[in-house]
């Protein structure tokens, strides 16, 4: 917006975009190649409850080669991965671990 100045309240100025909470880590993970969905899920939950917190809960899923085609498919309908139907396991795992 022409014009457009931060108030000089102590605020800081406005995010970029505003659903996202933290605007540094959602770059970060941006850069690392994390997709946009991923990178704002990540980034919001450590700006709720601290970069630490979030850190220490990753990790703890199964590994996708040990599930079976069924399970990949309901976690890529869980999350919404587009043309599940079609593909083959080795797919479903790229699509969820890049998702």
């Amino acid at each position: 917006m022409p014009g457009f100045r931060a108030r000089a309240t102590g605020h800081p100025a406005p995010m970029p975009n505003p659903s996202i909470k933290d605007e540094k880590t959602y770059e970060e993970l941006r850069e690392q190649g994390a997709s946009k969905e991923k990178a704002a899920r990540i980034a919001n939950a450590a700006a709720g409850q601290g970069r630490k917190a979030v850190g220490r809960r990753g990790g703890k899923s199964g590994s996708y080669d040990d599930m079976t085609k069924q399970e990949l498919y309901d976690r890529a309908k869980k999350v919404g991965i587009k043309g599940r139907s079609d593909m083959s396991k080795d797919e479903l795992i790229d699509a969820l671990r890049n998702h």
